[in-house]
C-alpha cells in the first residue's frame, strides 16, 4: 500500500461521516496488505540469507585455497537466473553495481527526516479517492 493510500485512509477515518462498515472494510484491507508484506519480507530475508551464506562460504573457500571458491556464489546466482552472460550484460551489471553503491552511500549520509504531528495533518488534506460505501 502506498503512502498516499495510507493518507487517504487516515483522512477517511477522521471524517465525521465514516460508518462502522467502512472501518471494517478498511481493517480487512489493511490486514490483507500486512499479510502480503510479511510474506514478501520473509521471502526477501530467505534470499538474503542464502546469498549471505553463499558469500561467506566463498570467502572461507578462498581462505583455505579451494580450487574454485566462487562455486557457492555462482550456484546461488544460477538458481535465480542471475549469472552474467555476454559482455553487454557484464558491463551493465558492473555499471548497476557502481550506481547502487553511490545511492547507498548517499542514503547513509542523508539525515533521516521525522515528521511532526502537524505535517501529518497537512498530508491528509485533499483526499483524491473515496472508499466505497
Amino acid at each position: 500500500m502506498t503512502r498516499s493510500e495510507f493518507d487517504d485512509i487516515r483522512a477517511h477515518l477522521t471524517a465525521e461521516e465514516t460508518r462502522a462498515g467502512d472501518l471494517l472494510q478498511i481493517a480487512k484491507s489493511l490486514l490483507e496488505d500486512l499479510e502480503h508484506a510479511k510474506m514478501r519480507e520473509a521471502t526477501l530475508r530467505a534470499y538474503y540469507l542464502r546469498l549471505l551464506t553463499a558469500t561467506r562460504a566463498t570467502v572461507a573457500a578462498e581462505a583455505v585455497g579451494a580450487p574454485e571458491p566462487l562455486t557457492f556464489v555462482k550456484d546461488e546466482l544460477a538458481k535465480r537466473g542471475q549469472l552474467p552472460g555476454d559482455g553487454e550484460t557484464v558491463s551493465r551489471i558492473l555499471a548497476d553495481a557502481h550506481t547502487a553503491s553511490l545511492l547507498i552511500a548517499g542514503l547513509e549520509r542523508a539525515p533521516v527526516r521525522t515528521l511532526g504531528p502537524l505535517s501529518r495533518a497537512r498530508r491528509c488534506a485533499g483526499v483524491s479517492r473515496t472508499t466505497p460505501r
